[in-house]
């Protein structure tokens, strides 16, 4: 298959335009969370807004499954790099709490405050945190859109994260990630990220080696835009091709906004890749 040339590249990346009711699922998600967090407190098994810097966004709220974890997941959020937190995403650790997994929930800093190599380096240190406190089993990396790239970005050549740390991680799995930087340098939201050709080059995981020996699967909806679609054949093709060991998979009939919704269901697809005991 050919694959069409991008006409418009603001239309290509716009997943809330191309979503009927996108506007609905921020506000269900921010209702949601705030409920699983009152949930997850009262039971002693929530440990909110613990930081990992001194700005008020390099914090992370961390929830603990019932008995010893299996492991830890790390989620990273999404927004383009330039919006949301963890606030939104609480609920959707309940998949892998339920499979016996500690789950950690990061913010960082947002575009225009600091650039994308910043923002790395936030989740690089939201992750070191998490591990400290959560220092059970493998560790598990999911990000969703900007966090997919974020967490493909922490097993990249040029890892901010501790080589020892890195050892740890033995799934990485981002959800809609934009692994490729370069085409959203074309869209009005550049106006904001400022990224640059240098920086498009240095941060885009698909551009990169893999850094690490675990295995990565990368899960894009079958109902997403093409680009998001093609994001994530690249960065398969592309490690693939380096030796990786890495998978892809479209699920089917989901889009931008309600794929990720599945790591709330402990026996969805999404969730269980996640949380297998074993390497892919």
């Amino acid at each position: 298959m050919t694959p069409s040339p991008v006409a418009d590249f603001d239309a290509a990346y716009d997943n809330s335009a191309a979503v009927p009711g996108s506007e609905t699922f921020a506000p269900r998600w921010t209702r949601e969370a705030e409920a699983f967090r009152q949930r997850l407190a009262a039971r002693g098994r929530a440990e909110l807004g613990v930081a990992y810097g001194s700005h008020e966004r390099q914090r992370l709220d961390l929830f603990r499954p019932e008995g010893e974890p299996a492991g830890l997941v790390v989620f990273v959020h999404g927004g383009y790099w330039k919006a949301l937190d963890r606030s939104y995403w609480s609920h959707l650790a309940r998949g892998s709490l339920e499979r016996g997994f500690a789950v950690a929930m990061p913010s960082y800093r947002l575009a225009p405050e600091v650039r994308l190599t910043a923002i790395a380096e936030d989740v690089a240190g939201a992750v070191a945190l998490a591990a400290r406190l959560a220092p059970e089993g493998p560790l598990r990396l999911v990000g969703h859109s900007a966090g997919g790239h974020l967490v493909a970005r922490m097993v990249s050549a040029g890892s901010p994260l501790d080589p020892a740390l890195l050892a740890r991680i033995d799934r990485v799995v981002p959800v809609s990630g934009l692994h490729d930087l370069r085409p959203i340098r074309r869209t009005r939201m550049n106006d904001t990220l400022r990224i640059d050709a240098a920086e498009a080059l240095a941060e885009s995981p698909a551009l990169l080696e893999p850094a690490w020996q675990g295995s990565l699967h990368a899960v894009v909806g079958a109902a997403e835009l093409p680009e998001l679609r093609r994001q994530t054949g690249f960065l398969v093709s592309a490690w693939a091709g380096l030796g990786a060991r890495i998978e892809g998979t479209e699920i089917p009939a989901r889009h931008h906004f309600d794929v990720v919704e599945d790591l709330a269901d402990p026996a969805s697809a999404l969730t269980r890749l996640l949380t297998l005991p074993a390497p892919l």
